[in-house]
């Protein structure tokens, strides 16, 4: 991978840098995107259960279809482009990372600053006391009732048709307004706020890569666009902020 001297000295000299991440990452770790085609289960799209309304007409399929999702992400492991993430972190103390992802597979990999904007598949949230705490497949199997009122839980995940957490929507904007380069990695850009961010990013004067298979919704922003696998890609290309 050539780059130019000008971009490598524009990596050195950023302070502020953050990542943005989609399922392009996980997917080279072998997790599905659980929508489309990959997110059929049984005879339901992901879209059909992914929903408060599935949920509230039967908690009992949802929880069965996340259960089935944890166990099989639970066989997962980091890849190269999430250690080379968590590595830039103990490089940079003001590198952040912002993800789409709810695999928990950028934790696993060792990375602390990350703001998971869609929540976490293995977090749990009472749906009437608002208590959330870790999620085990297996118990939960037995009992999907909250440890303190008793009331039902649910995935602590951003579903279809709801909003956005608003403190970590803020962060996430107040983030991509100081970042002096953003990375835009293994995203569709399908998702209208993370191509916000993006924008926001490119709108204040930040320098945007785009590390993607192929062009997606996010690549009109890009300044840089490096074809290929993360997993290939981000190792080497982290060396430039040593």
């Amino acid at each position: 991978m050539k780059i130019s001297e000008q971009l490598k000295d524009r990596f050195k000299n950023s302070k502020n840098i953050l990542a943005l991440t989609g399922a392009g990452i996980s997917a080279e770790s072998g997790v599905p995107t659980f929508r489309g085609k990959e997110g059929l289960w049984k005879q339901y799209r992901a879209e059909e259960l992914a929903t408060p309304q599935a949920f509230q007409r039967d908690p009992k399929l949802v929880w069965e279809w996340y259960i089935w999702r944890m166990e099989l992400i639970s066989t997962k492991s980091p890849n190269p482009a999430h250690f080379a993430l968590a590595d830039l972190e103990k490089k940079r103390s003001n590198f952040n990372l912002i993800t789409q992802n709810v695999d928990g597979l950028h934790k696993k990999s060792g990375s602390e600053k990350i703001i998971e904007i869609h929540g976490n598949i293995f977090r749990n949230r009472c749906v009437s006391c608002n208590r959330t705490y870790d999620s085990d497949p297996s118990k939960l199997k037995t009992s999907t009732k909250c440890e303190s009122c008793n009331s039902l839980v649910r995935p602590d995940v951003l579903w279809f048709g709801e909003s956005y957490d608003t403190d970590l929507l803020n962060r996430a904007v107040s983030l991509s307004e100081k970042s002096e380069i953003i990375f835009v990695i293994g995203s569709s850009g399908a998702v209208g706020i993370p191509v916000e961010l993006a924008r926001i990013a490119k709108e204040n004067g930040a320098f945007v890569v785009e590390i993607n298979i192929d062009p997606s919704g996010y690549s009109r922003y890009a300044d840089l666009f490096l074809q290929g696998k993360a997993g290939e890609i981000l190792p080497e290309l982290i060396n430039y902020f040593v």
